[in-house]
């Protein structure tokens, strides 16, 4: 995954400077910006600096430098009280995203602390100031406050940050899709034309002829050495027919080799048009796996749009993947996800194991070599893009993907989730909201940062907690 790059901005009153408290008070607070700079890229962001702003021309050139170097977020942290008249318009101007830093380097103001200490403290005035005038300027943020070393601000702000890139990566992005939508499932269909008006998503489909090209150009070579790659990767669940294995792979590699070529951010393959004109003629199971672990986003049968949206938030999570629930577990309050053959392998909680399998949905279709595995335990969210009336909302809510350590499903996709609320009430919420059959699930994340990436996608939300 390429860096997210972090646009950091301080925020400062030219006043101090002129009356010469700025003399005091720079000495500590400049080195105190340094360490938040820190601490963002021991996190592993990429930081862009700037010198304390101040005034408005100082705020533009800011907000300039930070478009030029293309970064992917803003994140702003008051040093001392900044009127907001000062920074409104070019924080409000820009299309990049704010994620506000509300900290200070004292952790006791108790009424034992020495007062001169306000001196260095006292940007949080300066934050309310601020904000008040984004929200009147209808610009989105997210904020996080908290003492650096005693509260989680930092690992929330770079949760939020993520959010952002997530979000600013939907709109341009392209979409590949193979056969088109399952026929008869409405709940996610999507025309083209709205999923670029409202998304901003290319639908991208191959030319007539352009995967099978691409399957024959595939060598033996290539195939073999795909072949010696899922040996190290996969285990046998039962021994694996090679030449099966041989075509599985030449399918995959085609797969891959279109998205490269078409520079394709996610991807939907139809598995009911197998065969025949779309070039495949073995389902990529395994490719589709492979390709959400290197980042690519995917959804089943012909989901475009939840293809989309994964693609986007993988841009910045490496543990987001396509999901559909199955069934409930009544007992044990818990909900089976599964799917034929597609989960990130990132998410594996132990090796995956491969099998041949027999195929019958798709009349020319060969037998392919399926990948099974089980998700590994922890705290995740659960967030489903869905159509209303007029618009798109998203739902979300938080959940843990439960430690499964023995189970009997060797030869399926699986994992069991509990939600934030018993499973009959979860699964009510769902349907009442509209919700579709496919879903996402982002490890590592926290529904606040879903709701913030909503916000900036300008959705509406439904959230369960």
């Amino acid at each position: 995954m390429k860096k997210i790059k972090i646009g950091f901005l301080p925020l400062y009153i030219k006043l101090y400077d002129d009356c010469g408290s700025g003399a005091v008070g720079r000495p500590r607070l400049e080195p105190f910006y340094e360490r938040l700079a820190g601490e963002f890229e021991a996190r592993g962001f990429e930081v862009v600096r700037n010198a304390f702003c101040r005034i408005k021309p100082e705020f533009e050139a800011a907000v300039a430098k930070f478009e030029a170097e293309a970064v992917d977020c803003i994140v702003t942290w008051h040093a001392a009280y900044s009127p907001s008249l000062e920074c409104v318009d070019a924080l409000s101007g820009t299309k990049l995203p704010i994620v506000i830093l509300d900290t200070t380097e004292t952790y006791d103001f108790s009424p034992a602390q020495n007062p001169a200490e306000i001196s260095f403290c006292h940007g949080i005035h300066g934050v309310m100031d601020m904000c008040s005038l984004l929200r009147q300027h209808e610009k989105a943020f997210a904020i996080c406050a908290g003492h650096i070393e005693h509260s989680d601000i930092m690992d929330r702000a770079a949760g939020f940050v993520r959010a952002a890139k997530a979000a600013f990566s939907l709109e341009g992005s392209r979409a590949g899709s193979i056969g088109g939508c399952f026929d008869g499932m409405g709940d996610f269909l999507i025309s083209d034309e709205r999923l670029l008006s409202r998304f901003g998503v290319t639908a991208v489909y191959p030319d007539k002829g352009e995967i099978e090209a691409l399957r024959e150009s595939v060598t033996d070579e290539e195939a073999e050495a795909e072949m010696k790659l899922d040996s190290e990767l996969f285990y046998e669940i039962e021994p694996v027919d090679k030449e099966a294995h041989k075509l599985t792979v030449k399918n995959c590699l085609a797969l891959r080799k279109w998205i490269e070529k078409d520079r394709l951010d996610a991807f939907t393959v139809n598995f009911r048009k197998i065969g025949g004109e779309s070039g495949i003629n073995a389902m990529p199971f395994i490719e589709a796996c492979k390709a959400l672990a290197r980042g690519t986003g995917y959804a089943g049968e012909g989901d475009i749009l939840t293809a989309s949206l994964v693609g986007a938030l993988l841009k910045a999570y490496d543990g987001a993947t396509f999901a559909e629930i199955f069934c409930p577990d009544w007992k044990n309050d818990s909900l089976l996800i599964s799917h034929m053959g597609e989960y990130n392998l990132n998410l594996a909680k132990s090796k995956p194991g491969i099998k041949k399998i027999k195929f019958i949905f798709a009349d020319d279709a060969e037998d392919p070599v399926v990948s099974y595995g089980c998700y590994r335990p922890g705290k995740a969210v659960f967030i489903n893009l869905f159509r209303t009336t007029d618009d798109y909302k998203l739902f979300i809510s938080p959940i843990e993907m439960l430690d499964v350590p023995t189970d009997v499903f060797e030869q399926r996709v699986r994992g069991w989730f509990r939600p934030a609320i018993p499973v009959p009430a979860f699964l009510e919420a769902l349907s009442h909201a509209g919700a579709t059959h496919h879903s996402a699930i982002i490890y590592d994340a926290s529904a606040e940062e879903m709701e913030y990436f909503a916000a900036l996608c300008g959705l509406e939300t439904v959230i369960v907690r």
